[in-house]
């Protein structure tokens, strides 16, 4: 069985990566049992500076760091629950010590075995705006759109300010649900939770749009890969073809 690093950046969202797939572990291997994880998290308030100015060189270094302690502690591969720091790993032009299951890449992969074409993605307005899940949905000829200028702003605050310090409203639920009725009116057909929090305010019981779960999918895909039911990743950082 082989080892799970997680390569952390938000605390809630990395949590959540961490319980979901200790669940579907057990789900699969019985109870009490999953694979063994490790975990490694620097605060993510050391980088949003670096972030507001788009600097991803520094980020990047510290996720090279959390690399190779996770190397160093017998992980065979990571996964990085946050979808925006893909933007820093993409950008990355030496190798990390292990390969990564890249978080969009997955996403996309459940999206096109869904038979969806049009995907709505929310998340940061580093994700919403940047180029992961363009790229991700683009190499699958998929289709997708962003929340409008304003919105974005919305979801951002909502992940920022609150999600992300663990703090749950129905105000911050009304909005992302109206939010995403807006991108359904707009012939979307799925939605992307592209941010690892944003589960804590919405699920397919409430969304007006079929959810795709980022967090719950890299967990189950990071099982997959600890059981040998999904190959090894050979992403080591960089870009994707």
């Amino acid at each position: 069985m082989k080892r799970i690093g997680i390569l952390a950046h938000s605390a809630e969202g990395a949590a959540m990566c961490f319980l979901a797939a200790c669940h579907e572990g057990e789900r699969r291997l019985g109870a009490h049992f999953h694979p063994d994880i490790v975990l490694d998290i620097e605060a993510m308030g050391t980088s949003l500076e670096d972030w507001d100015r788009h600097d991803f060189p520094p980020i990047a270094e510290r996720f090279r760091g959390q690399a190779e302690r996770l190397a160093a502690a017998g992980c065979d591969f990571w996964i990085c629950p946050d979808n925006t720091a893909h933007m820093a790993f993409e950008a990355m032009q030496e190798p990390l010590p292990l390969p990564g299951l890249h978080i969009a890449e997955v996403v996309a992969d459940e999206a096109k075995h869904r038979g969806f074409k049009n995907i709505a993605v929310t998340g940061t307005r580093w994700t919403m705006a940047g180029p992961v899940y363009p790229g991700a949905l683009g190499r699958r000829n998929l289709a997708f759109a962003v929340p409008p200028e304003d919105d974005r702003d919305v979801v951002q605050a909502m992940i920022m300010d609150e999600l992300v310090r663990g703090v749950v409203s129905d105000d911050a639920r009304a909005r992302l649900i109206a939010i995403v009725r807006k991108l359904k009116d707009e012939d979307c057909d799925a939605v992307v939770l592209g941010c690892t929090e944003l589960p804590m305010l919405l699920d397919d019981t409430m969304s007006p749009l079929p959810v795709l779960d980022s967090t719950g999918l890299l967990a189950r895909a990071a099982v997959d890969v600890a059981l040998g039911a999904r190959p090894m990743p050979a992403w080591h950082g960089g870009p994707l073809d």
